[in-house]
């Protein structure tokens, strides 16, 4: 269980759990969205700020991968 003590110090100890998020577009700018893991649905978008093209990480929330990229099988086989 996280520990957020003391209250009001805007930091957060141990991870958000049941929650990760993932980077998106979003007109042109970079947006991070969070997601549920139970139901897969999004939660909340984090949009930049006006002078800005990307937006800040939510606090504490794992950070999807992206898909592993395949491995190409070579014609020659190995040697």
């Amino acid at each position: 269980m996280a520990v957020n003590k003391p209250v009001g110090d805007n930091a957060r100890k141990g991870a958000v759990k049941k929650r990760s998020q993932v980077k998106t577009r979003l007109g042109g700018a970079t947006a991070w969205t969070k997601r549920s893991k139970k139901s897969g649905e999004f939660m909340a978008v984090k949009k930049p700020a006006k002078k800005t093209k990307a937006a800040k990480k939510f606090k504490g929330v794992r950070v999807e991968k992206r898909g592993a990229k395949k491995k190409k099988a070579r014609a020659g086989g190995r040697r």
